[in-house]
């Protein structure tokens, strides 16, 4: 990720719902590009430059957006399951439903979009499951992040200790080794 002057660093593993919040804004970023690109260039192939972002983009979610989902269901949810009753925490189930939603789509738009950049065109039918698919991704990725930066991300903040945050931390910290 460029560097950005002026720009708010990222959070680091002493602050991993931080973290968890800064992932967010880059699958945002990453899924506007893609989103962007199968809506301007359809009809014809990729520019290098079209090309290039797109390909960032897949290769961030197939990384990132992977280690992003670990982060929350094997860290995150599960201090939040053990701490919370069932009742007060239902959200986690459609969350973690809406990872294997969103793990679907990505493959979807991986399979498409490396097809585009491979053969430079897309029939017309693989172009509108590329933009039907992006579509869904994105509003996905609104309601998902919507409910975990508005409901589960301040509800761990109050009821995990310090210690709790920390060992999640180092979670995270022993994913990206």
């Amino acid at each position: 990720m460029a560097i950005q002057i002026g720009a708010k660093p990222d959070a680091g593993f002493d602050d991993p719902l931080g973290m968890l919040k800064d992932c967010h804004r880059r699958i945002e970023r990453f899924l506007h590009i893609q989103c962007v690109v199968v809506d301007r260039a359809r009809g014809r192939a990729l520019t290098e430059e079209e090309a290039a972002a797109v390909e960032s983009a897949l290769q961030y979610f197939r990384a990132g957006g992977r280690r992003h989902t670990a982060d929350e269901e094997e860290s995150l949810f599960p201090r939040l399951r053990r701490g919370l009753t069932a009742a007060s925490f239902e959200e986690l189930g459609g969350l973690e439903s809406d990872h294997r939603d969103a793990d679907e789509l990505h493959a979807a738009l991986d399979t498409l979009y490396s097809a585009w950049i491979a053969s430079g065109r897309l029939s017309h039918e693989d172009e509108q499951r590329l933009l039907t698919a992006t579509k869904r991704l994105k509003h996905l990725y609104e309601q998902h992040i919507q409910v975990e930066e508005k409901i589960v991300f301040p509800r761990a903040a109050q009821v995990l200790d310090g210690q709790t945050i920390a060992a999640i931390g180092q979670e995270f910290r022993e994913r990206r080794k």
